[in-house]
């Protein structure tokens, strides 16, 4: 425990030593500015973390439950069961709620950091429902159920999982919005005073719906960037219990490693969560694998493949997709085709040249959405242009034709692009074909997406498309190059469907 007198601009810590039972005392460096009471912002209307997992557990119950009755009750429906073996499953189902419970604590549903990716989250909830079907079989054979079936477990296992995985996903959502209106957000501290201190601080306020509230600055300098900073390292957990803070983020380059250490077991100790920022940027988590050498923490970052076995699945992935893709629709593009030429003077398909992968140029096809001389009259537009960046784009394009807007909308005017798939111009997923006047345009870092063909969709696409900024647009990009999968692609794919159905961010 550590008690703070203040004596002439100075202030003395006293920490009792465990071991000899007697006060130590040391002299801390002068206090840079009075730690000020924090504002009364809308804190009643946030929800605590103690009330989200609260109500999140009841939702999973809730879910749970619904998964029960809905196999039991559809298996009684079709004669599986007779009524009374039915309502002793579901009873057995009823008594092995504990078993669920210790499953989903052990597998961390409740922590929001052992979540964060959608796949993290539905492997805890398969586990979580692994242990609750041993339970009920343990329990059935202990006690003698009549006519238990060991296939009712399987099945029930398995509703159980997908009702709960759909109510994670709809609870996604929710989190989502509560975070971007300011009910559900994490109040932290910045530890540091360096440049990379402020864009943490920059990054969290420029974007709320991450859900942190950055509290101030702690560290050695009276001003960063204009902010105060509200305390002295020495201070900081006398900062975080004042301001009701529930952890920090730590800009290490700005505190000495010995520092660092220190701070991180006195804090997790003390109950606090504690994020050290690293240097890297969009290096997806999945490439990250710490490891211990000589008792220090490295991350190592595992490379990408970019020839072999996975650059042959790929290739087979998109030929298979394409193809299946290209004859479902057939009959949909013949419509579309015969719509365009009658409703619009000039040809079905609008070519246009693009670059593909190591800058070499191709030809993309597209149903036209425009009127004929739509790139003639493309330089009498600039100044409507309401994209930023090389990009242009304008939301009520006068050059779209009546046709061309419905096209647009659900992406069937993209579906010509299948037959560039296929011959290997271009990929089901990979950033966006650019222009040449783009590409001349770019800087060194932007080149860099020419690394890897371009797709039919890709990650900017299913992030807001137009509506997206042109450095949003040139990030995602880069990260889907530095970070490729197979399975990257095959959730983007998942991902477009839900973006052409809604017509999310189209033009």
């Amino acid at each position: 425990m550590a008690v703070v007198d203040e004596q002439h601009g100075a202030h003395v810590l006293r920490e009792r030593n465990p071991d000899r039972g007697r006060l130590r005392e040391r002299t801390a460096a002068p206090l840079l500015t009075p730690v000020p009471d924090p504002a009364d912002d809308s804190s009643e209307r946030t929800l605590t973390p103690q009330a989200v997992r609260t109500r999140l557990m009841m939702a999973d119950a809730a879910a749970g439950f619904v998964g029960v009755l809905a196999m039991t009750g559809w298996l009684l429906a079709f004669g599986y069961f007779a009524r009374t073996t039915a309502m002793a499953h579901v009873a057995l189902a009823a008594a092995s709620t504990p078993a669920f419970v210790v499953g989903a604590l052990s597998n961390r549903l409740y922590q929001a950091r052992a979540n964060a990716r959608i796949t993290e989250e539905l492997s805890n909830i398969v586990r979580c429902t692994i242990v609750g079907a041993l339970w009920m079989e343990l329990i059935a054979y202990l006690i003698g159920v009549d006519g238990f079936s060991h296939l009712w477990v399987v099945l029930v296992s398995a509703s159980i999982a997908t009702s709960i995985a759909i109510e994670r996903l709809i609870a996604r959502r929710i989190f989502a919005r509560l975070r971007s209106n300011a009910r559900l957000r994490r109040r932290i501290v910045i530890v540091g005073t360096d440049s990379r201190a402020v864009e943490l601080m920059q990054m969290f306020n420029h974007d709320p719906s991450l859900g942190y509230e950055v509290l101030g600055f702690v560290g050695n300098r009276g001003d960063v960037a204009g902010n105060k900073v509200i305390g002295s390292i020495e201070q900081l957990e006398r900062v975080l219990e004042r301001y009701g803070a529930s952890g920090v983020v730590v800009s290490p380059s700005s505190i000495p490693d010995g520092q660092v250490n220190a701070m991180t077991r006195r804090l997790t100790d003390a109950g606090y969560h504690v994020m050290l920022s690293s240097a890297l940027w969009d290096i997806d988590i999945a490439r990250i694998r710490p490891q211990v050498v000589d008792g220090r923490t490295m991350i190592y970052v595992e490379p990408i493949a970019r020839s072999g076995a996975p650059v042959v699945a790929k290739r087979v992935f998109d030929i298979a997709f394409a193809s299946a893709l290209l004859i479902i629709s057939a009959p949909l593009l013949l419509a579309s085709a015969i719509a365009i030429k009658l409703t619009s003077p000039g040809p079905v398909f609008f070519r246009q040249t693009r670059v593909g992968r190591n800058g070499v140029p191709f030809t993309m096809v597209k149903l036209r959405t425009m009127v004929a001389d739509a790139e003639v009259r493309k330089s009498e537009l600039q100044s409507m242009n309401e994209a930023d960046g090389p990009l242009f784009k304008i939301k009520d394009d006068p050059r779209i034709t009546r046709v061309g807007r419905f096209l647009r909308r659900y992406s069937i005017d993209e579906l010509p692009q299948l037959v560039s798939v296929l011959t290997g111009a271009m990929s089901m997923v990979g950033p966006r074909p650019a222009l040449p006047d783009e590409v001349e345009r770019w800087d060194d870092a932007t080149t860099e997406r020419l690394r890897v063909l371009p797709g039919l969709t890709g990650l900017w696409q299913v992030s807001g498309r137009s509506e997206t900024s042109f450095e949003s647009y040139r990030r995602l990009d880069l990260f889907y190059v530095d970070n490729w999968s197979l399975t990257h692609d095959v959730r983007i794919c998942a991902r477009t469907i839900g973006v052409v159905i809604t017509s999310r961010g189209a033009s």
